[in-house]
């Protein structure tokens, strides 16, 4: 049985999980050839992240370079050139914003890869049905061979259902993994740029209380 006499003896269901099969195709290539795009940070940046903001020349490094790294170390750098004090609040929203740039479409695709097989399913209850309606409008005196047939033919919706699904959430798990990998690489540039910013702040808040107190008690 050719693919045409799959669609014509599945019914609508299979068109439909046809369709099904070319969306999530068409998600899946988009969204791997705009991963392997998204270019990493050069070593000799990543080698001295901690370092960035005390550079001047710095940020025009980084102006040049492209991918979800680059763009929240860039935002971080910008927003300390303006004089923002709170740039872990803008490494969260950088990163939240490249995050769902790389996740644009994979929620479509689970929902695809998740309802594939039930609209299978639904295809064989429906196809059931009606094989023993015709059952019993024959009073009861139905030839097994037609039978299974019509049966066989019920259950190709099923087939075509998980056919389709298997391979969707497959690429669906493998999208995900790579997008919450550079999710990680993009919190950990974050980290190691603000690190010595960061490690600062206490220090320069517990002085003058160390301070304060050796006043207290001096002389005691």
């Amino acid at each position: 049985m050719n693919f045409i006499e799959l669609l014509h003896k599945g019914g609508p269901i299979v068109w439909v999980l046809a369709a099904y099969s070319s969306i999530g195709l068409a998600i899946v290539l988009e969204r791997y050839f705009l991963l392997i795009r998204q270019r990493r940070l050069p070593q000799s940046i990543a080698r001295q992240l901690n370092q960035l903001l005390d550079q001047p020349e710095a940020l025009h490094r980084i102006t040049s370079l492209r991918g979800p790294e680059a763009n929240v170390i860039r935002a971080i750098m910008e927003a300390d050139r303006q004089g923002v004090k709170d740039l872990q609040n803008v490494a969260t929203r950088v990163c939240s914003q490249e995050r769902q740039r790389l996740d644009f479409g994979l929620s479509t695709l689970g929902i695809l890869g998740s309802t594939a097989p039930l609209l299978g399913l639904l295809g064989t209850i429906t196809g059931m049905i009606k094989a023993f309606m015709v059952i019993e409008e024959a009073g009861g005196k139905v030839d097994a061979q037609a039978l299974a047939g019509g049966i066989w033919e019920a259950m190709v919706t099923t087939g075509v259902g998980l056919a389709v699904a298997i391979p969707l959430v497959i690429l669906l798990h493998f999208l995900e993994g790579s997008v919450e990998r550079r999710a990680q690489s993009m919190q950990r540039s974050a980290a190691l740029l603000l690190e010595r910013r960061s490690n600062s702040g206490p220090q320069e808040a517990q002085e003058p209380a160390h301070l304060h107190w050796e006043k207290v008690t001096d002389g005691l």
